[in-house]
């Protein structure tokens, strides 16, 4: 179903009113479809008691099991909240990422908090609501379908009131979820579709403590752990006699090949471990691949499986074939601040973890089976980290806090890791090699379309699992690793986003997935859609050159979706595609994808300067377009589209995990550039907005778009293809001095 949509420019924004409609919704989307209807997150968390509480004091809570990433989900979910039960924004305050009080929404990832998350708080509260408008009738003596409420102030067609808060003696909320209840009717909203100030934002803005690397309880102990020098490395010897001697000293512990200090101060601490990390001993083992050999040993590996075909019926031998392949290497997550943990053992014998995990609940589990012990023995309480978006080490520091703190009862303990043992250790997102072939007609219409794709793992997070953390490898006796898998259709890991979103007549895509890990791999934002896209939409670049068709029309000509029809001509005609002026060394390029082939659209135009003697990028602008369906938050989509074209811009130009054949040698910003503030252009986002329509989730639609665009944009500029990620200066330059 295609609804009317209105575009918002980011000097111009008019948002739309909104209609309620009822559609029929995927079963990937995260809807039940068996039982009551109830959507999202409410299918395995029926009970209203799990996601609200209505106090006497004039207060409601939402409790949510999604947490704040620096996405703005949990505004989202509050004004989607707070409209639907009809309070004000102060009268209902947010509970979020506890295990031992929010509902299990399992991980924030996938750009699904929105999508079921927030259609869950939706139906959770449109049925408190009409279970509140009953004990209202049954109170002032009135029918309940005339009841309307503003500020949680009930009034009746008679004109008599009665408050949420003078209800709760008679509200049982321990009931399960019917799915019928109605929605309030648009024109009484006050905060959807308003770009409301984020939560998060006023105390990172003022330097505030918000960030679990800020916390510094009473009595706060610090730990420290000493990593091996290689993955494979097993601990033969160590001296903790001269450790447990130092200054502050408190603990150290070793459990296998696991080695930890805590101390009365953090530099003790650090003094401690570095003290350990001079005497142990370790077996080592040469084993890895090396960066420079990463692809030839993928594309060696995997088993073939075919995942997508369309058989060409009809048209001739193709005009043209083309070929290409292209590689992404690992690429981190970066996080600005390193990923920590406070852990405290409670005099009732639950392990309490402040952690900046994304899956509170299953590294609840994953962490309970580490420490031997019940799940109801551990409670994770989400504290925003300074930076992530996937899994880096917040799970990590999470359980190793928790097996220091055992040896500390009663005191919190606090570990952060150093940046060489963030950027050594964190999973990082894994390579991937794509290759490409297809062929056009005389008349510029594909007729072929083949891919394949090499990839190991995307997803290792704990997943109520032990052997998935860091610390799980090396205790004793060691947990095993959980065998990966790259999931299924159309929401892949490796192979997300690798069938192209285009009207091929001949359609074929493979995957080799690879289950061996020479480095840690897991889930960095986006998954495979960003290698996957860059290499589909390059292709769809070359394939119109070699026609000799406008990049912009070209995928016009093999798209009958109209919404992505919509998009790519919204982001080409904010960028004035059509009246571009042509200098030397300047290119412009466009990309576009349709997150998980189902979720947010999104199209990025972008222009570029190259320097040909020295093979330097500057990207001078962006423009993207993107349709998340019904918009809740304006300003907060806007973030997230800006937020992942950076972030893909210093993938694309900068991002490449190094190692040898022994450990990775990428230990500081140094060795692994990111973009900095200064090489960041003006982006200009547009908004199309679909009132009735499902949320998509936005948080990763924009990095594929946005890396294809500036690759696009780099031939068009010079005339060079680049298919190796990064388009570091040398590359460049390589490319543009073999052309000539």
């Amino acid at each position: 179903m295609n609804a009317p949509f209105s575009i918002t420019r980011r000097n111009l924004l008019k948002t739309t009113g909104f209609v309620a409609l009822s559609f029929a919704i995927p079963a990937e989307l995260g809807f039940a479809q068996d039982g009551p209807k109830l959507p999202g997150d409410l299918k395995n968390n029926p009970m209203l008691g799990a996601w609200f509480r209505i106090g006497a004091d004039g207060k409601a809570t939402l409790l949510i099991g999604k947490v704040e990433l620096g996405q703005g989900a949990v505004t989202a979910m509050k004004q989607v909240a707070a409209d639907e039960l009809g309070v004000n924004w102060d009268q209902l305050d947010v509970i979020s990422g506890d295990t031992a009080q929010s509902p299990n929404e399992g991980t924030t990832a996938g750009s699904q908090s929105m999508p079921n998350g927030a259609v869950a708080v939706r139906q959770a509260a449109a049925e408190i609501r009409e279970i509140l408008y009953g004990l209202a009738a049954a109170k002032l003596g009135q029918p309940a379908e005339s009841m309307k409420v503003e500020d949680g102030t009930i009034t009746a067609a008679d004109g008599s009131t009665v408050t949420y808060w003078e209800l709760v003696d008679g509200l049982d909320l321990e009931r399960e979820a019917t799915g019928k209840a109605t929605f309030r009717p648009p024109s009484d909203y006050k905060y959807i579709g308003q770009s409301i100030t984020r939560l998060d934002i006023p105390a990172k803005m003022t330097g505030k403590p918000i960030f679990v690397q800020d916390m510094k309880p009473e009595g706060t102990l610090f730990g420290a752990v000493t990593r091996p020098p290689t993955y494979m490395a097993k601990l033969a010897n160590v001296d903790l006699a001269a450790a447990e001697s130092m200054p502050g000293v408190v603990a150290v512990v070793r459990n296998g090949s696991f080695l930890g200090v805590v101390a009365e101060r953090w530099e003790q601490a650090q003094a401690a471990a570095a003290a350990l990390n001079n005497s142990a001993q370790w077996e080592v083992e040469k084993v890895l691949p090396g960066h420079d050999g990463i692809h030839d040993w993928l594309q060696e590996k995997g088993e073939e499986k075919e995942i997508h075909k369309i058989e060409r019926t009809e048209g001739g031998n193709p005009e043209t074939v083309l070929e290409a392949t292209f590689y992404r290497p690992y690429h981190m997550h970066g996080s600005i601040g390193t990923s920590a943990a406070v852990a405290q053992l409670d005099d009732s014998g639950v392990m309490n973890i402040w952690t900046h995990s994304q899956s509170v609940n299953p590294t609840r589990d994953a962490i309970a089976e580490l420490l031997g012990v019940d799940a109801e023995k551990v409670r994770c309480i989400h504290t925003q980290g300074s930076g992530c978006y996937g899994h880096n080490m917040a799970d990590d520091a999470a359980a190793d806090a928790a097996l220091l703190a055992r040896a500390a009862p009663g005191k919190p303990v606090k570990l952060q890791y150093t940046r060489a043992q963030e950027h050594q250790w964190e999973p990082y997102g894994s390579a991937m090699a794509v290759k490409v072939k297809g062929g056009v007609d005389a008349d510029g219409k594909v007729l072929d379309w083949e891919v394949d794709i090499w990839s190991t793992p995307h997803g290792t997070r704990p997943s109520g699992k032990a052997g998935n953390l860091l610390a799980g490898r090396y205790v004793d006796p060691p947990f095993e690793q959980p065998e990966p898998r790259d999931g299924g259709p159309p929401n892949y890991a490796a192979a997300r986003n690798g069938i192209a979103p285009y009207d091929f007549a001949g359609h074929t895509v493979r995957t080799h997935f690879v289950t061996e890990m020479p480095v840690r791999v897991s889930s960095t934002r986006g998954l495979g859609a960003y290698a996957n896209v860059v290499a589909i939409e390059s292709f769809m670049d070359e394939l119109a050159n070699a026609a000799g068709v406008d990049p912009v029309e070209f995928r016009l000509r093999h798209l009958s979706d109209q919404r992505a029809r919509d998009v790519i001509t919204a982001a080409a005609a904010a960028f004035g595609w059509d009246n571009f002026e042509k200098q030397p060394h300047r290119g412009r390029g466009i990309g576009y994808a349709r997150y998980k082939n189902y979720a947010a659209l999104t199209a990025v135009a972008m222009e570029v300067e190259v320097t040909p003697r020295n093979g330097r990028v500057r990207v001078l602008r962006a423009v993207a377009a993107n349709d998340s369906g019904h918009i809740v938050s304006p300003d907060g989509i806007k973030n997230q589209i800006e937020g992942g074209l950076i972030q893909s811009l210093s993938w694309t130009l900068k991002e490449e995990v190094k190692f040898d054949d022994t450990a990775v040698l990428s230990r500081d910003w140094a060795s692994y550039p990111i973009i900095t503030f200064s090489e960041v252009p003006p982006v200009e986002v547009v908004l199309i907005d679909r009132p009735g329509e499902p949320y998509l989730g936005t948080g990763e639609a924009s990095q594929g778009p946005a890396g294809a665009a500036l690759a696009n944009a780099i031939f068009d500029a010079v005339g060079v293809r680049l298919r190796r990620v990064p388009f570091t200066p040398d590359r460049v330059k390589s490319a543009i001095d073999n052309k000539a």
